[in-house]
């Protein structure tokens, strides 16, 4: 491998899609992948820019990259997506479900279509995209599908009702594809992030979440989005085989199941 990789090919001739990987937690999570030797389907909704430079990331640490741009709560957009993929890279081994809307609204101001919104991307889409790839993951030896929630989804919190509904929805999802996928050897698992430090300039809030001026860590500190990845790592990996149905709180302590 070239560039600045790092001697860590666990996933090694795997091929993983990543929803939402333009930046923050979802560019951390393709290059820890790529880090690992995987090939890396870069998912953005729009920004074609910022996920053509995670993908120049992911080439520099000696993996395959390719970006596809689509709205994954469309279910053409999904479909289309998967089967890029796969012809691109040649099979599917990882699916991440990442992509989300995080806006906040008291619940009597909230219009239908931005709750819709928001369910359409967080949960419809994880939804559409699982359904996309599950017959690719079944072919694939040791498929997996990691979705990532929210600390709010366990800890409630002010005008996220609609964001809160949809990362809880991921949660029962995870536990039903689980149970319906084990038995064929594909693992499905939530990553559950809490009180990480990201850049927030480009997101739909625009702005620090209302819950981070009260929540506090046990750590004293405000967790990485290379953090996050790190757990998705493992629950891609050859390592985490007999992990499924299980959701992975990396929080620092601030909330403790």
């Amino acid at each position: 491998m070239s560039g600045d990789s790092v001697d860590n090919c666990e996933l090694k001739g795997r091929v993983a899609l990543v929803t939402g990987a333009s930046r923050n937690i979802g560019r951390a999570i393709a290059l820890t992948l790529a880090e690992a030797g995987a090939s890396i389907a870069i998912v953005a909704r729009a920004d074609q820019i910022a996920a053509e430079s995670v993908a120049r990331e992911v080439e520099a640490k000696g993996s395959r990259a390719t970006v596809l741009l689509g709205d994954v709560s469309r279910e053409a957009d999904a479909a289309r997506l998967v089967s890029q993929t796969v012809e691109i890279f040649g099979g599917l081994d990882l699916l991440v479900n990442n992509a989300a809307i995080r806006r906040e609204a008291p619940v009597e101001q909230l219009s239908f279509a931005e709750w819709r919104e928001v369910m359409g991307v967080t949960l419809d889409g994880a939804f559409l995209m699982s359904r996309a790839a599950i017959p690719h993951l079944l072919a694939s030896n040791g498929g997996a599908i990691v979705n990532i929630g929210g600390l709010t989804a366990y800890t409630g919190a002010v005008n996220r009702a609609h964001v809160i509904s949809a990362k809880a929805g991921l949660d029962g999802f995870t536990k039903a594809l689980a149970h319906e996928l084990g038995p064929q050897g594909v693992t499905v698992n939530l990553v559950s992030p809490g009180m990480i430090d990201t850049n927030r300039a480009h997101t739909s809030s625009g702005g620090e979440p209302t819950h981070h001026n009260t929540t506090r860590t046990l750590v004293g500190r405000r967790g990485t989005p290379e953090e996050v990845a790190a757990a998705v790592l493992y629950l891609a990996g050859p390592a985490a085989r007999f992990v499924t149905g299980q959701t992975l709180h990396v929080n620092g302590g601030a909330f403790l199941p």
